[in-house]
């Protein structure tokens, strides 16, 4: 039997306009500047620079402004009649002009694989030998480290090379993986790094304790037991300290400075610019993010050709077809970096006028509690919009270059019943922290009793948190002598 049902719903459909202002909204400068080249060469009709019109075009288009002639649907006029200028370009408080023509250079560094790869041609070793160096020498990650164990390496080169040959084998090649430079670099684990890295030092006694305490007791040197390592090898405090001191100039991964020196993606184009002048915020978009669109002039020729004729052929109608479909990608491109600049000015600004105190003043503890809801309620706009702004976007103040995102935090009340936020708590914290006895660090529990006497109420697994953030370990970690 058939059964008739009637169901309401309720459902949001973006246009492909919208999506597209989306996208561009979350891209940052350097991200926009290569869709925007992206799209002027997959779209003829769309062109960049200053368009120069002739004075007699410009009369025709004026004569002409509200004489409407259609041919299959298609208004030649609407596309004949655009401005020579971006409405977007004429707000000068929008963009700083400054900015237009500077340039990123980039350096096209080597990498870290081929600079351990040509260390390797310096070393006299067979075909056989410098295939497993090789090999080995691709199996080391961005940190310096070889992951793998040497039974699994084995497997890999008989799997993939279809090289067999056995562990010894590959321990002694191994042996000169480990004296290229930097020192460290093929370690299995963190105990054989610093090894590595002590045995090229020259071997004062300092070095050699702690060699030696790297070498036996690692497990003791670790979780921080020097008592343990006092009785152990039978030194004094002081020896114990110089030797611990060898140890923290060590680097615990080698291959990490080299890995982020030749970063060549590193640099940051700030999207945004605030500076203070006469006591007054001032706020700034980039003017990368305004660049002078407008639709090929060639395009309009078509157009205009294709009016003034009295016989329209099939060809011709396909053709202006084409264009009318070019054009309104060209206008709906230009429309959404129109209103993707509008966006981000007014969402900015926003940031700016809530976080005012901070921006006077630099003082970070002065950054009010804000979430995103906070921004997107004064600006009128949706959550996703505002957190599209901030995620990747960075902003230049007198006090550096800053990460939008940074200026939101959590907040809660002290005990004065003011709203403070989790990034004043994270700096009362570090204090705490940067003013403790080393020789005997705060638990957990000890930092939380003391912001609450501060007026934080906070919890320990709170605490614990912030401690992550800050880059603090557990108090165990922090000891010293």
């Amino acid at each position: 039997m058939l059964k008739q049902e009637l169901q309401l719903r309720l459902a949001q459909k973006l246009s492909p306009q919208q999506i597209q202002l989306m996208k561009l909204i979350q891209l940052p400068t350097l991200s926009f500047e290569q869709r925007l080249q992206r799209e002027i060469e997959e779209n003829p009709a769309l062109e960049t620079g200053r368009e120069e019109l002739e004075d007699d075009v410009v009369a025709v288009n004026e004569e002409e402004e509200h004489d409407v002639i259609e041919a299959n649907d298609i208004n030649i006029d609407e596309y004949l009649s655009d401005d020579e200028i971006p409405d977007y370009r004429l707000r000068t408080n929008n963009y700083n002009p400054d900015d237009e023509e500077k340039q990123v250079p980039y350096a096209a560094g080597q990498s870290f694989h081929q600079y351990l790869s040509q260390q390797l041609s310096t070393f006299n070793l067979n075909e056989r030998q410098g295939q497993i160096a090789a090999f080995l020498v691709g199996s080391i990650d961005d940190t310096g480290y070889i992951r793998r164990e040497l039974l699994d390496i084995v497997d890999d080169l008989a799997f993939i090379e279809n090289f067999y040959t056995d562990h010894q084998e590959v321990s002694k090649v191994l042996h000169w993986v480990q004296q290229l430079d930097p020192a460290g670099v093929g370690a299995t684990s963190l105990q054989e790094c610093l090894m590595l890295q002590l045995q090229r030092k020259e071997q004062t006694s300092e070095v050699a304790l702690a060699l030696e305490i790297v070498s036996k007791s690692f497990d003791a040197f670790s979780k921080k037991h020097f008592n343990k390592l006092l009785v152990k090898f039978d030194v004094t405090e002081n020896q114990l300290k110089e030797a611990l001191e060898e140890i923290g100039k060590l680097n615990p991964k080698p291959g990490g400075a080299y890995a982020s020196n030749t970063k060549i993606n590193s640099h940051v184009v700030p999207d945004f610019s605030i500076q203070i002048v006469d006591g007054e915020l001032q706020l700034q978009l980039n003017g990368r993010n305004a660049p002078d669109l407008h639709i090929s002039g060639a395009y309009k020729e078509m157009l205009a050709g294709y009016k003034a004729s009295k016989v329209k052929s099939k060809s011709q109608q396909e053709a202006v077809q084409f264009i009318k479909q070019k054009l309104d990608a060209a206008k709906w491109f230009i429309d959404a970096i129109k209103q993707r600049n509008h966006t981000l000015y007014i969402t900015m600004r926003a940031i700016m006028d809530y976080q005012e105190a901070y921006f006077m003043t630099g003082d970070e503890q002065k950054i009010k509690p804000m979430v995103l809801r906070d921004i997107a309620d004064r600006i009128k706009m949706d959550i996703s919009t505002v957190s599209r702004v901030a995620n990747s976007k960075y902003v230049d103040t007198p006090y550096g270059t800053k990460l939008i995102k940074s200026f939101f935090s959590e907040g809660m009340t002290n005990s004065e019943g003011q709203d403070v936020s989790s990034i004043e708590i994270r700096h009362a914290l570090e204090n705490i922290i940067s003013q403790e006895d080393k020789s005997k660090p705060l638990t957990d529990q000890q930092l939380k009793n003391l912001l609450n006497e501060k007026g934080y109420p906070v919890a320990r697994r709170t605490v614990a948190k912030y401690r992550e953030i800050i880059g603090a370990p557990v108090a165990r970690l922090r000891k010293e002598l």
